[in-house]
């Protein structure tokens, strides 16, 4: 039986009205969490620890360039977070997994705060923010993955990419919350003390988030989709899960899940991250200008993410990825020479539409790749096929992005660099099947019948 094929009986009905609202709102502000400990890295690695944490050279790239590499260890961890963290939710569930990551991340975060500067301690200081990105990245690899399919297997087929594209809207609201601390700072604080102490109030802040943030996941619910999976795993010994089942069964699904993220994750990282090097290393443009800018981009961002995800509905997974993939490769050249102009409404306009096209593709992410694998290696396939991405993705888009811009002056490398992204996502996406409305217990019995399992049972 072929997975697009549609059951004849209707699936497990998802939660209703508020019952679904509040699995949606738990994996939200777990994700919000999350994300605002991960970018607020991100910001600080561009405006902060390029000059606190490494050696002087006399060229500010320098800085920035050794403190994205610092950055690039958390995409290095992320797969082996994955790994781990999927093994763990395919086998004891998506709800202690989160549990889980979000204190990890928490604790680390918080340790980033209070951590000497290169002047203090030397080479250890570095060291040290090495350490602690690695396992604040090893619990995010597991984080995504857990949080979206929390929602993706509650979902009403007809709707699951509008539901399950609302803890992708969260990531902008993560982004938000900590652009917005380091704005109010970088604003209230002398530039001596921002770069002194003033960064770290951001870092500790994210104690108090993590303990909301924990307090709200301990209320989700497992979906019955899942606990089937589960209680047929400790039934029939002959039924595997996890990673290394989802790499021998389905590699393909994999492949095409890494392929989505591929041109997705380096336009995220080009628009929030590299944006900020070239505007201020190019333009010297007032840090605080700066923030503002991503404070309303990401605003529209969050807005824009559950609309996109009504068209994965409506017109399907596919059509609306080719719309982000295609519009994406186009962005470089006009949002530039944009950046070019100083113009502050100008600028501001560049960074909102490139948030806007990568909506697109962001928001469907979800349901696609819910909808690539079987529950029973549903989280490892979903967190392998998403993570192993980073690591030749968003972790050198702004290190390469940099070392460009410091060897030749110009952004035309880094535009080259999405269309040629763009292209290898354009081939992942049209090697899709179509799987707009499908029942995720359809792809159950579909994988059952494959392996010559016990078929699940159709309610």
């Amino acid at each position: 039986m072929s997975v697009n094929q549609r059951s004849a009986s209707p699936a497990a009905p998802a939660p209703k009205g508020s019952g679904l609202k509040k699995i949606v709102a738990a994996s939200m502000v777990g994700t919000v969490v999350e994300w605002y400990e991960f970018f607020l890295y991100a910001t600080a690695a561009t405006l902060v620890f390029g000059k606190y944490f490494f050696p002087a050279t006399g060229n500010e790239l320098d800085g920035i360039i050794q403190a994205f590499l610092t950055y690039a260890v958390g995409f290095i961890a992320r797969p082996l977070g994955g790994i781990v963290f999927g093994q763990i939710g395919d086998k004891l569930g998506r709800k202690p997994t989160l549990q889980l990551t979000i204190i990890i991340i928490g604790v680390s975060t918080f340790l980033m705060g209070c951590l000497p500067g290169f002047a203090d301690i030397g080479y250890l200081a570095p060291a040290l923010l090495v350490l602690l990105r690695f396992i604040q990245g090893f619990a995010l690899g597991g984080e995504w993955g857990g949080a979206v399919l929390l929602v993706a297997e509650h979902s009403p087929n007809k709707s699951r990419g509008f539901w399950s594209s609302w803890p992708q809207a969260a990531v902008p609201v993560g982004n938000l919350l900590a652009t917005l601390v380091l704005y109010i700072m970088s604003n209230v604080l002398s530039s001596a003390d921002f770069l002194g102490w003033g960064w770290r109030v951001a870092f500790w802040l994210s104690a108090v988030i993590v303990f909301v943030g924990y307090y709200i996941r301990t209320h989700v619910t497992e979906a019955p989709i899942f606990l089937e999976a589960k209680a047929q795993l400790e039934k029939e010994q002959a039924v595997s899960y996890g990673v290394f089942e989802v790499i021998r069964k389905y590699p393909k699904g994999i492949l095409q899940a890494m392929g989505l993220r591929f041109a997705e994750n380096i336009m995220y990282y080009l628009v929030v991250s590299f944006a900020i090097v070239y505007l201020k290393s190019v333009h010297k443009y007032d840090t605080s200008s700066l923030l503002l800018a991503l404070l309303i981009a990401h605003v529209i961002h969050f807005l824009v993410i559950p609309q996109v995800g009504r068209l994965v509905d409506s017109w399907g997974r596919k059509p609306v990825y080719l719309v982000g993939v295609l519009t994406g490769a186009a962005w470089p050249f006009f949002a530039f020479p944009m950046f070019d102009t100083r113009n502050p409404v100008v600028i501001v306009l560049a960074v909102t539409i490139g948030l806007c096209l990568h909506a697109f593709m962001y928001a469907g992410q979800p349901a696609i790749m819910s909808e690539l694998f079987p529950t029973r290696m549903r989280y490892a396939g979903v967190s392998l096929g998403s993570q192993v991405t980073s690591i030749f993705a968003g972790s050198l888009a702004p290190l390469l992005a940099t070392q460009w811009l410091k060897d030749t002056g110009s952004w035309l490398p880094t535009a080259i660099y999405l269309v040629v992204a763009c292209a290898i996502t354009t081939v992942a996406v049209l090697s899709l099947k179509e799987t707009k409305g499908i029942a995720l217990e359809e792809v159950d019995r579909a994988d059952a019948e494959r392996e010559g399992l016990a078929v699940p049972a159709t309610r």
